[in-house]
């Protein structure tokens, strides 16, 4: 049974919601400016320089083998690199709100293939009942004819679901090779690999950015690393130890409305009708697979 969420772990959630829930928010301002993997980058840099005083600050030992940060820079692969830049790719198209509930289907990727790939996560009815769930609402959001009609429109979101299934296998491999080491080394670790990775293909694909620039467009970079990646990561990993993992998939039920609601009021964006069904769909998935719905049923 999930430990249950005491007032202090109910704040942290929020405030993680709301740190998540604005990256999708400071995504939109820095691309009028900026290229996703260039944002991507930014991302993962200015996280990496606020870890890496922290990490100086506490006295905390880093690993030496090798193969740890081999297991690292695969992390930031996984976990950062790839699904940062296919996220902002296709927000750049769809817009923050549609971006962010596509977003959400994370944890629907996670149950199929940590079912597939780990012997003790197995694929019990009611998990495969939510993924059902979990994926018409994502053939509502897209429209149904992406069943049988290829629409070209339909990269963006599709590469957001890449961005998704990303996090769903960093997730597996983080469980495999990265589970007996502290969260702060592990956030530091793999959001390094994901700085190396990203810096030679950012100048590949995108060239040496460009400054000065706007004001709102650098503080939404700089807020992307320290608040929605660095803090976020250290609350995430405060919140699971205090509240489990059960409680900690809600973030994913609150991150949407948060999105939506900071883009709805500061930048006048509107939502549709489609992707606020298909939330509600992907939303009652993920609580029939931790059980939450039949809980609440009883």
């Amino acid at each position: 049974m999930s430990p249950k969420i005491d007032i202090k772990s109910g704040i942290f959630l929020l405030l993680l919601a709301l740190l998540w829930g604005g990256s999708f928010f400071f995504a939109e301002i820095a691309l009028l400016e900026f290229q996703p993997i260039t944002i991507a980058l930014n991302r993962v840099f200015w996280a990496v320089l606020i870890l890496f005083l922290i990490i100086r600050v506490r006295k905390i030992k880093l690993p030496r083998l090798k193969k740890i940060w081999f297991f690292y820079l695969i992390m930031g692969a996984l976990n950062n690199a790839i699904p940062f830049s296919l996220i902002f790719w296709g927000q750049a198209n769809v817009g923050s709100s549609l971006a962010s509930i596509l977003n959400g289907t994370t944890a629907i990727f996670g149950v199929i293939v940590a079912g597939l790939l780990l012997a003790d996560e197995k694929l019990s009815l009611n998990k495969i009942i939510g993924v059902g769930f979990g994926f018409f609402g994502v053939i509502m959001i897209m429209g149904f004819d992406v069943l049988y009609n290829f629409d070209p429109r339909n990269l963006a979101q599709l590469a957001i679901l890449g961005g998704a299934l990303s996090y769903a296998l960093a997730g597996v491999w983080a469980k495999t090779f990265l589970s007996e080491y502290s969260p702060i080394v592990n956030s530091f670790g793999m959001l390094l690999g994901a700085t190396v990775i990203l810096i030679p293909v950012t100048l590949a694909v995108d060239g040496i950015p460009s400054y000065p620039v706007r004001s709102d467009v650098f503080l939404s970079l700089i807020s992307l690393g320290i608040f929605s990646t660095a803090f976020a990561y250290l609350l995430y990993f405060n919140i699971l130890k205090r509240a489990g993992s059960a409680n900690l998939m809600l973030v994913t039920l609150l991150i949407p409305p948060i999105a939506i609601g900071l883009s709805f009021i500061f930048l006048n964006k509107s939502f549709s009708a489609e992707g606020v069904y298909g939330f509600g769909f992907i939303a009652i998935g993920l609580l029939i697979i931790d059980g939450r719905l039949k809980k609440y049923l009883k």
